[in-house]
């Protein structure tokens, strides 16, 4: 199975108010070539909304994001949820996500944490918060010694620098929410956010210029 990291450059990081806004709002970003898509689990909508998507746009790969308990692992997963990403992680939310049996993204920002998770057998990971924790700077610096770690960068990423960090050697994708503007979402602009999405598909790794 293709790994999650690899379906795109980008993973759009959805906020859900309502779920009426799912499905037109998933087809606009597969239309735009962004098929990963992560609904956070931040808003009461977001169960709701994942099952519309799993169930209306089947060429969607919709996951849930803000995972930070077993439960919402089990909320998620019958939801249909096909990935898992975590801001942070402990033993017992890991534990859950690897029972779930879809894959998963725990989050990390210190070396501690990855070397933990490398130990556990666990390859891929999300960076967060991405630019306060360090961003492309230190991701450059994790490469040389963690080079079996990949990464999701999420947190802070704008679509100038989202490809500075895909030029890095262990960054596979990043994640953001420049594709979603909040006033697209409200007036329902589903053109416009696909047209978004369309750009952010076509991202190619630039290096920094500092």
């Amino acid at each position: 199975m293709t790994s999650v990291l690899d379906l795109a450059p980008v993973i759009p990081v959805v906020v859900i108010e309502d779920a009426e806004d799912a499905v037109p709002l998933a087809r606009a970003l597969v239309a735009g070539g962004l098929p990963a898509i992560e609904v956070t689990l931040r808003t009461p909508a977001a169960p709701d909304a994942i099952r519309a998507i799993a169930a209306e746009v089947p060429e969607a790969v919709v996951g849930a994001g803000t995972v930070i308990s077993p439960e919402q692992v089990e909320t998620a997963v019958t939801a249909g949820a096909r990935f898992l990403v975590s801001p942070g992680w402990t033993d017992r939310l890991l534990d859950a996500m690897r029972a779930s049996g879809v894959p998963f993204l725990p989050g990390v920002s210190t070396v501690s944490e990855v070397v933990n998770l490398l130990e556990r057998g666990v390859t891929e990971m999300k960076f967060f918060p991405a630019e306060a924790a360090g961003g492309t700077p230190y991701l450059k610096s994790v490469a040389g010694p963690l080079p079996q770690a990949r990464f999701c960068p999420t947190g802070g990423i704008s679509r100038q620098s989202a490809a500075v960090y895909l030029s890095l050697p262990n960054v596979a994708c990043v994640g953001g929410t420049w594709m979603l503007p909040p006033d697209a979402i409200a007036a329902k602009d589903w053109s416009r956010i696909r047209d978004l999405a369309a750009e952010a598909s076509e991202l190619r790794p630039t290096a920094a210029t500092s």
